[in-house]
């Protein structure tokens, strides 16, 4: 990032009162500071991270909800490959794909030391109708996956604006697994459109925590185990996490070391990388394995 003499900076105060906390503050600039926490005046944690294009944020960090054990000086990258072992905790390596990624070879993927792949089995439109979708090789990959000896789950990619929606998709998964067997958790990823127009453009952070839920205790009631994919924006912001705690999180953050102070089970590090048998880029994650 370029380093400008005019600091633009914009603090904006919201009141969520939904969230259980006064007030949080959003902190905007293009300066390049470090990541820090400290104490305000009120004696209440702050955290300030950055998002995935350079945007700097500050939060109140949340008391109530459970903190992640991790020590960041043990994630270690060695050649785009992601690491960590402190004695408690050690991790394994996982990639997540959709049909963007074409024809995969899941020999050569899991040859490469991969040991599990989230795949995605369908997506809303953000368009104003919101027609789902299944991805087009989702049965193709969990059945490769599969035969080549790595571990699977899948996520959803989602634009509900409400809780029948959520519902829907939920059931849209359930239907499409086909009561397939899954070794990881179903994911409900929630995500903004940054660069268009999207349905979910006006959805509240309270109606974006009632349909996680909404999703969530369908999978559940289906005897899957249900995930929140998240970062730190919606962690901040968009998800009421104190809701949230019995559902574990796949965390996305492209810094070199995880930035939020709240537990996570997988950390997804990169959106750029490679891996033998995938054509092109893919998003790498570690899974945290406890000893």
């Amino acid at each position: 990032m370029k380093k400008r003499n005019i600091i633009i900076t914009i603090i904006i105060v919201v009141l969520v009162a939904s969230l259980g906390a006064a007030s949080y503050t959003i902190f905007i600039s293009d300066r390049e500071d470090s990541i820090s926490d400290n104490k305000d005046s009120g004696n209440e944690e702050m955290l300030s991270f950055v998002d995935a294009h350079g945007n700097w944020y500050q939060t109140i960090i949340n008391p109530n909800i459970p903190k992640n054990p991790y020590d960041k000086k043990k994630f270690i990258s060695e050649s785009g490959k992601m690491r960590y072992d402190d004695g408690k905790y050690t991790s394994r390596l996982g990639v997540d794909v959709s049909e963007h990624q074409g024809d995969i070879n899941w020999q050569e993927v899991k040859s490469s030391g991969i040991d599990f792949a989230f795949i995605r089995i369908g997506y809303r439109g953000y368009g104003e109708s919101g027609v789902i979708k299944a991805d087009a090789r989702f049965d193709d990959n969990i059945a490769k996956a599969k035969a080549a000896g790595v571990e699977v789950g899948v996520y959803f990619f989602s634009q509900a604006i409400n809780e029948d929606e959520a519902r829907e998709e939920a059931r849209f998964v359930l239907e499409h697994l086909r009561g397939r067997a899954l070794e990881l958790p179903i994911v409900y990823d929630p995500e903004n459109i940054p660069d268009d127009e999207a349905r979910t453009d006006n959805v509240t952070p309270e109606q974006f925590t009632k349909n996680t839920i909404a999703f969530n205790e369908e999978v559940k009631a289906a005897g899957y185990k249900p995930m929140i994919y998240s970062n730190m924006l919606w962690e901040a912001f968009q998800l009421d996490m104190t809701r949230l705690q019995e559902y574990p999180v796949w965390y996305a953050d492209y810094e070199p070391k995880p930035q939020t102070p709240y537990d996570f089970s997988f950390w997804q590090y990169s959106e750029k990388s490679t891996v033998p048998g995938i054509s092109g880029i893919v998003d790498m994650n570690i899974e945290m394995v406890k000893k």
